[in-house]
C-alpha cells in the first residue's frame, strides 16, 4: 500500500481529469494492488448453451404494427463509442469524420439511420457519443450541423430503458428491432452480440459458462500454455463484436450498489520509451453482473468494422450499397467471406489511399488482393480471384483504366 500512498498526492494534483475520473482511477490501482486481478480454472470453462447463446434465427419477427414498434423504440438510446482518433489511418481528429462512402462519415451514417427511424416510427430515439478528452471538442463542434436534424444527439432523457452501445466505426451495428424486442419480452438485463469466428478474430474476446453464469473471456486473461486453444476456431465459435445492449435500470441498480467489479486486465504497454502498464476493464465483462444476460449469435454482416484503409477498400467498392444510411452487401456475391486485402504501407493513409485509386476497382468475384510498392490504379477497374500486384522497388506501376485482373501476379506493365 505503500505505493498507493506515494501515488494519491500525484493523482490529487492532476488538473486534466475530474474528482471523479481521480477516485475511479485509484479505486482501479488498488483493486489491482490487492492481488484481484482473478486468475480463471480452464477446467471450469463450459461452452454456453442455446438458451444462454441464442441463434439469432431463432428470434420471433419484429411486431408487424409500426405502433407496435415505436413502443419499442421508444425505450432506446443508442450510445456510439467516439472516442477513437483516426490517427492510425493519418487522419487527425476523430476517427468517425472520415468519409466512408459517397461523402457521408460514419457520423453521418449513424444520424441518418437513427433520423429514418425516427421519421418511419414517429419515434425519439437519441444518439448518445461517448467522446475520450481527444475527440470531445472536435466532435461539440462537428455535430452543430445536424442541428436541424430530427434527432437529438448528446441530450439524455430518463425514462429510456434498454441503451445500445457500439463503435462508431462498425458499420453493421444498426439498431435491430428483433434483438430489442426479444430483450424486452424475455427480461434480459444485457445482451451481448457475438459472431462465428473466423481465422481473422482468433483475438477477440469470446463468451464461456462458468460456474454457471455466462462471462467474457478476453485473450490477455488466458495464460500462455492456453492461448493457441482460446484461439482454435473449434474450441471457441464465436467473438464479441462489441455491439451491446443493456438494460439502464439495471445498470443504475448495479452502480449504486458499486457491484460493477470487471476483471482488470493489466496491459503492458510503451510511452515515448517508458514502460507503463495499462490497466483496462472491459465493458463486455459486465455481462456476469447482470440477470438473464445472454448473448445472441448475429449474422455477419453485423460486424463491419473499418480499422484501416483495406476494410476501407472494401466498404467503398461495389461489393457494398448504401440505403437509409445502412451499408448493405451485395447479392451478386455469391461467397458468404469478404475478400482478403493486404495494402502495403504507401496506402495507409487515408490521403494516399484516396489519391492512389481513381476510382474503386470491382472486387465482387475477388478472393484475396496483395498490393506492394508504387501502385496506381486507375478507372473502372475489374479484380477477380486471386490477385497479387507488385512494382519493383523505385518503379511505379500504373494499373490503366478498364483492366480486367483475374488469378495474375503483376511485377510490371508486360503482365498485365
Amino acid at each position: 500500500m505503500e505505493k498507493l500512498d506515494h501515488l494519491k498526492p500525484a493523482v490529487a494534483s492532476l488538473s486534466q481529469i475530474s474528482e471523479n475520473e481521480k477516485n475511479g482511477f485509484i479505486n482501479l490501482f488498488s483493486r489491482y494492488l490487492s492481488g484481484e486481478a482473478q486468475h480463471i480454472e480452464w477446467s471450469k470453462i463450459q461452452t454456453p448453451t442455446d438458451e444462454v447463446v441464442v441463434p439469432y434465427d431463432t428470434l420471433s419477427p419484429s411486431p408487424d404494427d409500426p405502433a407496435e414498434t415505436k413502443k419499442l423504440l421508444d425505450k432506446l438510446v443508442v450510445l456510439k463509442l467516439n472516442g477513437g482518433l483516426g490517427t492510425t489511418m493519418g487522419c487527425t481528429g476523430p476517427k468517425s469524420v472520415i468519409e466512408v462512402r459517397n461523402g457521408l462519415t460514419f457520423l453521418d451514417l449513424i444520424v441518418i439511420q437513427i433520423e429514418h427511424l425516427n421519421s418511419k416510427y414517429g419515434c425519439n430515439v437519441p444518439l448518445v457519443l461517448m467522446n475520450s478528452f481527444n475527440t470531445h471538442d472536435d466532435t461539440l463542434k462537428i455535430v452543430e450541423k445536424y442541428s436541424n436534424s430530427n434527432i437529438q444527439i448528446h441530450t439524455f432523457n430518463q425514462g429510456k430503458e434498454y441503451v445500445f452501445i457500439a463503435n462508431s466505426d462498425n458499420l453493421g451495428a444498426i439498431v435491430d428491432l428483433k434483438i430489442l424486442n426479444h430483450l424486452i419480452q424475455n427480461k434480459n438485463e444485457y445482451c451481448m452480440e457475438v459472431t462465428p469466428k473466423t481465422l481473422a478474430d482468433v483475438k477477440g474476446g469470446t463468451l464461456i459458462s462458468y460456474e454457471g453464469k455466462v462471462q467474457l473471456l478476453e485473450i490477455a486473461q488466458v495464460t500462455d500454455e492456453h492461448v493457441n486453444e482460446f484461439k482454435s476456431i473449434e474450441k471457441f465459435k464465436i467473438f464479441n463484436t462489441n455491439n451491446l445492449w443493456v438494460n439502464l435500470n439495471a445498470i443504475k441498480r448495479l452502480v449504486e450498489a458499486d457491484a460493477l467489479k470487471m476483471e482488470i486486465i493489466p496491459n503492458p504497454k510503451e510511452v515515448d520509451g517508458i514502460k507503463v502498464l495499462q490497466l483496462e476493464t472491459a465493458a463486455g465483462a459486465a455481462i456476469r453482473f447482470f440477470d438473464h444476460a445472454i448473448g445472441i449469435n448475429v449474422p455477419r454482416s453485423r460486424f463491419l468494422p473499418v480499422k484501416a484503409t483495406s476494410d476501407l477498400l472494401l466498404v467503398q467498392s461495389d461489393l457494398y450499397t448504401l440505403v437509409d444510411g445502412f451499408v448493405i452487401r451485395n447479392q451478386a456475391r455469391t461467397n458468404p467471406a469478404n475478400p482478403s486485402i493486404e495494402l502495403g504501407p504507401e496506402f495507409k493513409k487515408v490521403g494516399n489511399f484516396l489519391s492512389r485509386f481513381k476510382s474503386i476497382p470491382s472486387i465482387i468475384d475477388l478472393d484475396s488482393l496483395k498490393v506492394t510498392g508504387d501502385v496506381w490504379f486507375g478507372g473502372g477497374i475489374v479484380l477477380k480471384g486471386k490477385v497479387s500486384i507488385a512494382a519493383k522497388p523505385g518503379v511505379k506501376l500504373e494499373i490503366p483504366d478498364g483492366a480486367v485482373i483475374e488469378n495474375k501476379e503483376i511485377n510490371g506493365p508486360e503482365d498485365i
